[in-house]
């Protein structure tokens, strides 16, 4: 991408100086009316480029909009998202899509490979998405720091699971993207190659300056992050600076907690208003 030019007098626009991701104000809400839900009410954050972050939260806490509204994926009602300086939020469905294919990647708990490709036709597969200049080189380099560089020409079908997971950080990789988004990357692994993936993603920022943001449920996946953040109904609730598995878990807890006995509550404040509205209602002269 080429630079940006600055107005006369000011500080040069330097893309490389700006944060990974960039959150201001982001609101997003599903549904209107009674049935609304305000998954998102507010968000403002910026991440650093080079890092790991973990995302987490109870149920229904945003995790997944937050998610898809940093990638491009869907839009907010209000407020601004700036992937490497450039805000992308009015951006119109094609340009989103050609961001998407040259500078997100993305790593799904499904893995998500072609099984008609070969290993090193899945990693090309964003450039060649793209109109890129798909080079075999580069896939194969990539394939080798996933430690699958004899595996290029197999298809995905004959990998474990484990394996396919490898190749779908090697192809979230090939394009250097500014962030790549994994969505509960260990949820299909077992315990073992569970830690050998997270493991990848942590190589990925340390010795290729990735950027990558984790949605995950697994504060034992969490810990392998530079900071843990802490969604509650739609806003950020806490974050913990490299946490181990324990810290992560009892934050979690308590969160849950708060959640549960704020639904006990809105159900009582439900109950009595139902209660009320049907005394109202009831005929006059009538007993319950």
């Amino acid at each position: 991408m080429a630079p940006r030019s600055s107005a006369p007098g000011t500080i040069p626009y330097d893309p490389a100086a700006a944060p990974a991701i960039h959150l201001r104000g982001v609101h997003r809400t599903h549904g209107s009316g009674r049935a609304a839900v305000h998954a998102l009410r507010g968000i403002d954050l910026a991440l650093a480029r080079g890092t790991f972050t973990a995302v987490m939260g109870p149920s229904g806490s945003g995790k997944s909009t937050f998610l898809q509204c940093a990638a491009g994926l869907d839009r907010p009602d209000s407020g601004e998202i700036r992937l490497g300086g450039e805000e992308i939020t009015g951006l119109n469905e094609n340009q989103l899509t050609k961001l998407r294919r040259t500078r997100i990647g993305f790593v799904f708990q499904s893995f998500n490979l072609l099984p008609s490709l070969t290993v090193e036709q899945n990693v090309l597969l964003p450039l060649r998405l793209a109109g890129l200049r798909q080079d075999s080189r580069q896939a194969r380099d990539l394939l080798v720091q996933v430690g699958l560089g004899e595996h290029h020409a197999r298809r995905p079908g004959q990998l474990s699971g484990g394996q396919q997971q490898r190749v779908a950080i090697a192809r979230a990789l090939i394009t250097r993207p500014d962030v790549v988004f994994a969505d509960e990357p260990t949820g299909a692994l077992d315990t073992r190659t569970a830690h050998e993936v997270l493991g990848l993603l942590r190589h990925a920022v340390d010795a290729l300056g990735a950027t990558v943001v984790m949605v995950t449920h697994d504060p034992v996946a969490a810990s392998a992050a530079d900071q843990t953040l802490f969604l509650l109904d739609g806003t950020l609730a806490d974050r913990l600076d490299r946490p181990g598995p324990q810290a992560v878990a009892d934050r979690l807890a308590v969160l849950t907690a708060r959640t549960a006995g704020a639904s006990r509550t809105t159900e009582a404040v439900q109950a009595a208003r139902t209660a009320r509205t049907a005394r109202q209602a009831r005929p006059l002269g009538a007993t319950a």
